[in-house]
């Protein structure tokens, strides 16, 4: 309004000092106003390039230099749409269509100011990615570009309600009709949002990511790729595994990846006839193994039970990598020094045997 009555004091000037008639005041004041309103704009588009470009540089991120880069022509646009609403509704002849004028340039501002924010939202998400996939070597695309499309068509549904309301339309029917097909859509497609509700669950609680080896029931394998509405696992047997994202949240998953330190307890049983100065050295034998097997840590070993057949000790150790093949690489090498040394000390282990009694 302010600028209104700056171009109708510039007509009158120059009416008066020029003896122009007033179609022509008008005219040329509406010039100055748009004139007046571009340098402002080519003012700001020299300091977001010369001051505030420079100093987004000077910090360590990136993220203000694409943000300053993405919004600061719409900015510029958003004045020049202004300035010029302004010098149209100066004219006298356009007062008739004042309400039209008004009506575009709201639409035009509001669309102007969507669009800026729907930028906004696709940098930080592009920098989110980027980040995540900095710091965990792979993000999970699929789900964050779905993020990124709801968040910007729930962007562009606020503009268009904005619009609406900038027109005068009764908001009252439409959000009451939106969410009646709301609550439609959303029963007729209830178990496809369930996954995709699991798929954000997923991504942002991350139990397990792509590349991890999980156990999940009574199948094992590595996830290749968690999509919006199921994962995919590699099983051990070679084949793929396909599971909705709903399942997967709601079963126990066993991530081994995590796995730091694995805690192994295994037994072996020796004959019955094996003398007890033997049976005293197998802890000790046993032992001297485990400490000097790589990757492996001694706990304890005990001659525990008098078993049916056998006479067994319990033999606890730790490995101190996760990964399942050096693990059992690591057993081997224990069971093979364990049969050596055994058959160095004449002990022999046992199996299953029965021994019957028979009396006259």
């Amino acid at each position: 309004m302010q600028a209104v009555q700056n171009g109708t004091d510039i007509s009158r000037f120059l009416q008066d000092t020029l003896h122009l008639n007033m179609m022509t005041s008008e005219a040329i004041a509406a010039v100055i106003v748009f004139s007046i309103v571009a340098v402002i704009g080519w003012v700001s588009y020299y300091i977001f390039g010369r001051y505030f470009s420079v100093w987004a540089k000077k910090t360590q991120s990136t993220l203000d230099d694409d943000i300053l880069h993405n919004v600061k022509t719409i900015v510029i646009l958003l004045i020049v749409v202004v300035g010029t609403y302004n010098a149209l509704t100066s004219l006298t002849f356009t007062a008739a269509y004042s309400g039209l004028i008004y009506n575009v340039f709201t639409i035009v501002s509001i669309l102007l100011v969507a669009f800026a924010i729907t930028r906004v939202v696709t940098v930080l998400s592009d920098w989110f990615v980027q980040r995540q996939t900095k710091r965990n070597g792979e993000a999970n695309n699929h789900v964050f570009f779905l993020l990124k499309k709801i968040l910007q068509i729930v962007v562009l549904g606020s503009a268009l309600i904005a619009i609406l309301y900038a027109l005068g339309y009764n908001l009252s029917g439409i959000v009451v009709g939106l969410g009646v097909g709301g609550i439609a859509i959303a029963l007729a497609v209830q178990n496809t949002l369930s996954d995709v509700f699991s798929a954000f669950s997923i991504y942002f609680d991350r139990p397990f990511q792509i590349g991890d080896f999980v156990v999940i029931g009574d199948q094992a394998g590595t996830v290749t790729s968690i999509g919006i509405k199921s994962t995919r696992l590699k099983l051990l047997q070679g084949e793929e595994l396909v599971i909705s994202n709903q399942e997967l949240t709601s079963a126990q998953v066993r991530n081994f990846k995590k796995l730091q330190k694995r805690r192994v307890v295994f037994t072996i049983g020796v004959v019955y006839g094996t003398p007890s100065e033997k049976l005293k050295k197998i802890p000790k034998i046993v032992g001297d193994i485990i400490k000097a097997t790589d990757f492996a840590e001694l706990d304890r070993v005990h001659f525990y039970e008098f078993g049916d057949f056998s006479l067994k000790f319990e033999i606890v150790y730790y490995v101190s990598v996760g990964d399942y093949v050096k693990y059992m690489d690591t057993q081997q090498a224990i069971n093979f020094a364990i049969k050596e040394a055994f058959e160095k000390e004449d002990i022999e282990m046992a199996f299953p045997t029965q021994t019957i009694f028979m009396s006259k």
